[in-house]
């Protein structure tokens, strides 16, 4: 398919004025909103809303594919652009709330959705960044990809946030109450973000290094233990949520204000682990579930927020929401109303480094999948250009993001399930899901209602969306040929990775250091929590073998085994056994003993 207008080299073609050019595309406006073509088309709505019931007979007509600069009605790129952005929702709105929760920052409520609001308002922005595409002029560099390259909030910061929260708790960076309570700590988030904007520069570096250098030095071999080790860790945060809360009451204590989950004073309060929470948080994981079975096509590309939107009902009835944030919270907010101090916080230097990393890779991956789902070519010059503009667009992005005051944003890949559900690659669907984005996080009150929303909630919502994270690293992993040396690479990532994750502390008492060399303490500290973050530790290793092991000629396939000759000895005795009983039967005799052992 032609994806114009982008292009790799010069236009000889003559350009129209800046006069006319503005007046065809005033026209091309007027028409899309002046008549029925423009506005609604001939497109078939009710497939987008007719359930997959087992009773309903099943469509054989496929709807229309919209390439990337097709013609398409103003009605249905609202309608599909609304499908994009409930589908991202819950992965943008995930990171905030868990960063700035009693697990990570504890930031005051106020705080908490302002960081909600600006996640939707940042990735609306930037998502236009890379749907549009710029050309940076005499020169073969692009920012962007210029198709629905949809960015969010990353989940890759969540362990490394809020196990640097924990170390910054641990040594007096953040301040503590009576009794070892964590307070808010704005300064701790400050120095996250803060050195999120310095480690992006290593993914927009990058950006400029050929495609095939690049997966060489990070092939799937690397980035797919990555992401799975990453979905992995999350989902233990999602279990705690659903169980109740990832904050001091998930110890049970028996004194103070935690007792109870999420606190004392919280309508509906109950201890950490009680049924009510485990049911509230399995309602949200079976709703996601029929709706992927039952669902219309719409509900299936939204199915987390119809599950989220279930479990917020049920919570609602029984009692759990607490409306005082929702009711005090401002009609409207915006970029840097409120503020962080920014710092670098060294030991948390070479855990981003890694997940810039990984973003980058992904953001590989993710760019190829939107090109093979939007019918574009996935290589050549023009698809190169396509990966290196989304790599520097996700790197740009990450350092405006952490400007914005909000942690760092990644290409999402969910959206690519949208375009192949909806036979919907054209960019106005983008445009319209970023201005979605933005008018929800605008009102301060949709972000307040989805800070309120229980921790059991949360919790069945998290640990699906944490999953799905985990099951695409495992599909990365399985592009690998599962040769002796990338089974090898595998088995040492993976054995230090998921020790660090089931064990987290057991790098903590290694250093004895307790003099006021501050650098000393900081670069002892960096090791503790690269060692301690395992998809970290797991990027590391993988790296290094895979730089250092050599390719080996793989010749198991070729290899005879004592099975191999078993079957081969089996099938000349069966074809013996045949020939002999036709024999047998031809000749009157039904004897067996003539027949003689198959040799080997």
């Amino acid at each position: 398919m032609d994806d114009s207008p982008d292009r790799i080299g010069p236009d000889t073609q003559p350009r129209k004025s800046m006069g006319n050019r503005i007046g065809d595309k005033g026209r091309s406006i007027f028409r899309a909103f002046t008549t029925k073509d423009g506005l609604i088309g001939d497109y078939d709505y009710a497939f987008l809303f007719k359930p997959n019931l087992p009773f309903m007979a099943k469509s054989r007509r496929a709807a229309p594919f919209f390439g990337l600069n097709d013609h398409m009605p103003v009605l249905l790129a609202l309608l599909l652009g609304f499908q994009h952005a409930l589908s991202m929702l819950a992965g943008v709105i995930s990171p905030p709330i868990i960063i700035a929760g009693q697990g990570g920052a504890n930031l005051d409520q106020e705080q908490a959705q302002y960081l909600v609001s600006i996640s939707l308002i940042v990735s609306g922005i930037l998502s236009s960044i890379q749907i549009t595409r710029f050309h940076f002029y005499k020169t073969p560099y692009y920012l962007g990809t210029g198709l629905i390259s949809v960015v969010g909030t990353s989940f890759g910061i969540i362990p490394v946030a809020t196990g640097a929260l924990a170390q910054m708790y641990a040594t007096g960076y953040c301040p503590t109450g009576p009794g070892g309570t964590k307070l808010p700590c704005p300064d701790g988030y400050g120095a996250i973000i803060g050195t999120a904007c310095l480690c992006a520069l290593l993914e927009i570096g990058l950006s400029f290094t050929s495609p095939k250098y690049l997966r060489k030095f990070f092939p799937p071999i690397v980035t797919g233990p990555t992401v799975t080790l990453i979905g992995v860790n999350l989902i233990k945060s999602g279990f705690q949520n659903w169980a109740g809360g990832n904050g001091t009451c998930q110890t049970r204590p028996t004194s103070g204000p935690y007792m109870l989950c999420p606190s004392n004073s919280a309508p509906h309060a109950l201890p950490w682990g009680s049924a009510e929470f485990v049911g509230l948080g399995f309602s949200v994981f079976l709703t996601i579930i029929l709706c992927e079975r039952f669902g219309a096509p719409i509900m299936k590309s939204t199915a987390v927020v119809i599950g989220l939107l279930v479990g917020c009902i049920i919570a609602a009835a029984c009692g759990y929401f607490d409306r005082s944030g929702i009711d005090s919270a401002p009609a409207a907010t915006f970029i840097w109303v409120h503020t962080f101090k920014l710092s670098v916080y060294g030991p948390i230097i070479l855990p981003l480094l890694a997940v810039y990393i990984v973003l980058m890779m992904e953001a590989i991956g993710d760019i190829s999948a939107t090109c093979d789902v939007s019918r574009l070519e996935v290589e050549g010059k023009l698809f190169d250009s396509r990966i290196q503009g989304g790599v520097l667009a996700d790197g740009f992005n990450g350092l405006l993001a952490g400007l914005c005051t909000i942690t760092p944003m990644s290409t999402f890949a969910q959206n690519n399930g949208v375009i192949a559900l909806t036979r919907c690659a054209n960019r106005k669907a983008g445009y319209c899901c970023c201005f979605f984005l933005i008018i929800m996080g605008i009102f301060s009150k949709f972000a307040a209602a989805l800070v309120s929303i229980p921790g059991a909630v949360l919790g069945g919502m998290t640990t699906f969306l944490f999953g799905a994270v985990a099951a695409s690293g495992l599909r990365i992993i399985s592009t690998v040929p599962f040769t002796r040396r990338n089974r090898f690479i595998l088995t040492a990532a993976l054995s230090i990775g998921f020790g660090a994750i089931l064990v987290p502390n057991w790098f903590t008492y290694v250093f004895t250091y307790t003099g006021g060399n501050k650098g000393k303490q900081g670069f002892f500290n960096a090791i503790v929590l690269v060692l301690e973050t395992g998809f970290a530790v797991t990027a590391f290793i993988s790296i290094i073998l895979n730089l250092l092991l050599e390719e080996e000629i793989e010749d198991e396939a070729a290899s005879i085994t004592a099975n191999t000759v078993d079957d081969v000895a089996d099938e000349e005795e069966w074809k013996r056994i045949q020939g002999k009983t036709g024999s047998d039967i031809e000749n009157g005799s039904g004897k067996t003993g003539d027949i003689e052992p198959a040799k080997i």
